[in-house]
């Protein structure tokens, strides 16, 4: 469902993006091209600011935003998922936060007042909070990032998790094309 926010921003999904019937658009929100957002995900930009603006929900070009997935923003805060980028089931991100290209968000994970560079994974029932991590690396499953110092502790990606996170990437732009070939079909 795509739909307006109570500041009159309507979410803009580019042609070659495949959005579930059953998730929900609403507001400032860009979606780029080839993304796929899965079933019952939420990407609501409605909060304002103290002066009545918000910043954009980004979504970048070929990244996936699988089932069940939440993404807002604080107070007018924006949120960029960069390109390539996928962000896996029932995972919050909660502005303001930027995901850079090509990182991998595990299952249940959450990001809040965040960025993550490039190249990252976060593996799944992690917490990244407050701080930067720098671009390649890995947060381990059920780690709880909350400052820059705990990131002294973090290791650097490995060949194998950056070909896993390509190939999450990889499969979801193929639903992108299967999904938009049948979409007259549901």
């Amino acid at each position: 469902m795509i739909r307006r926010n109570p500041s009159g921003h309507l979410p803009q999904v580019h042609d070659t993006a495949f959005v579930d019937p059953t998730a929900i658009l609403c507001g400032k929100v860009v979606v780029e091209e080839n993304v796929f957002i899965g079933p019952y995900a939420v990407i609501r930009a409605d909060e304002v600011d103290a002066h009545g603006d918000m910043e954009a929900i980004v979504i970048g070009a070929g990244s996936n935003i699988q089932d069940g997935v939440v993404i807002h923003c604080k107070a007018g805060g924006g949120v960029r998922i960069g390109r390539g980028s996928s962000i896996a089931h029932r995972s919050i991100v909660h502005g303001p936060c930027t995901v850079g290209d090509n990182v991998f968000v595990g299952f249940n994970s959450v990001l809040f007042n965040c960025t993550v560079g490039d190249g990252s994974v976060v593996r799944h029932n992690s917490v990244v909070e407050g701080c930067s991590v720098p671009p390649g690396f890995y947060i381990p499953s059920t780690a709880n990032i909350h400052s820059d110092a705990e990131l002294a502790q973090i290791e650097r990606v490995t060949a194998d998790e950056a070909c896993f996170s390509e190939s999450v990437a990889q499969a979801n732009m193929e639903l992108v094309k299967g999904y938009k070939r049948i979409r007259n079909e549901f």
